[in-house]
């Protein structure tokens, strides 16, 4: 255990540079007295690690000192080629960089770890878009994503939602790859937003150069995000009960995360069925999603949505009902006729 804390503070200190003892400790998960004792053992070990104090200190490597450890494990090396998004990497313009790094792993690995992840790569596949539904077309990819890389300012014809195109001078953040759609993060006027860069009509990268700030976490804005916009979108609340073997039909109707936290909530009843509280953007959406459900769920509340799942059944009832007399269904219908002639 402690080889393996040794080999990654020394990792630490190669990758990162000037670290102090309270930053190894966060990210060691260990105590700064703990981190005191691995430094002093990497010394008498021969590896030449420097203290600088004052309020700039922390802990260094010499310059110019890099170990020549490659110790990795099968797992970890199997890791790396499960982790590889060859999709993604082609979309970035980056396929031919992927494969030269995979193949040059392949032959830096020892014949064990190498087997092992050539029998990762071929029996686990990722696939990044949901079901029905494939990969954006973004043709400006390419485009901002060498604008992310180079800190470039980036001129882009954006469609918003509708009809309405509007032209945005941006300092992209960073890309972010979500059920098969890829988002922009970038400061538009002093303010980070989201993009989704399949509605990018035009794209020019400019030769303005931008600083990107040290503080901003990818991962963490888009997280924040998700949640905001989760917030927005959810605008009240439908009372349900779900028939008994109904919860998966219900996870892939609405959405798994929102269904298993009202899950978790629900209320099971005598007759086998679960009471629960969902969270719905809109009334006329909901009833568009509960209707895919047929008689698996009952709408209890509101009563505003209640009386549109009532109206819609009526119609379907008319609709699909026993034909009249005169072989007319309700609907307007010949009952039993064929297809018109197109011609």
């Amino acid at each position: 255990m402690r080889a393996s804390r040794l080999l990654s503070l020394l990792l630490l200190l190669q990758t990162r540079g000037r670290m102090t003892a309270t930053e190894l400790a966060e990210e060691l998960e260990v105590s700064v007295r703990t981190v005191y004792r691995d430094v002093e053992a990497l010394s008498a070990a021969g590896v030449p690690v420097y203290s600088d104090r004052g309020p700039l200190g922390g802990y260094r490597l010499l310059d110019g000192y890099r170990t020549r450890l490659n110790g990795l494990t099968v797992e970890e090396a199997s890791s790396l080629f499960l982790a590889g998004l060859p999709g993604p990497a082609a979309e970035l313009g980056l396929a031919d960089v992927a494969a030269a790094a995979e193949l040059k792993l392949l032959a830096a690995l020892p014949p064990e770890p190498r087997s092992h992840a050539a029998r990762m790569r071929e029996r686990f596949h990722l696939d990044v878009p949901g079901w029905y539904r494939g990969a954006d077309d973004a043709p400006f990819l390419t485009e901002v994503a060498e604008a992310v890389w180079e800190e470039r300012v980036l001129r882009m014809r954006y469609r918003r939602w509708g009809p309405e195109e509007v032209e945005r001078l941006v300092h992209p953040y960073g890309l972010v790859l979500k059920g098969g759609s890829w988002y922009l993060a970038a400061a538009c006027s002093g303010t980070v937003r989201t993009y989704r860069v399949g509605r990018i009509i035009e794209a020019e990268v400019l030769p303005e150069r931008f600083d990107r700030p040290p503080d901003f976490d990818l991962a963490a804005f888009w997280r924040g995000f998700a949640e905001e916009f989760a917030a927005r979108m959810y605008k009240a609340e439908a009372v349900l009960r779900v028939a008994p073997g109904a919860e998966d039909l219900l996870r892939y109707t609405v959405g798994g995360d929102v269904v298993d936290k009202a899950l978790a909530g629900g209320r099971p009843e005598s007759d086998g069925w679960t009471r629960l509280t969902l969270p719905i953007e809109s009334l006329t959406h909901a009833r568009w999603l509960f209707l895919r459900m047929g008689v698996l769920v009952e709408v209890l509340e509101p009563a505003e949505l209640r009386a549109l799942m009532a109206e819609a059944a009526a119609d379907l009832s008319r609709m699909y009902g026993p034909p009249q007399e005169n072989g007319v269904s309700p609907a307007g219908g010949s009952s039993g006729s064929k297809p018109a002639d197109s011609g």
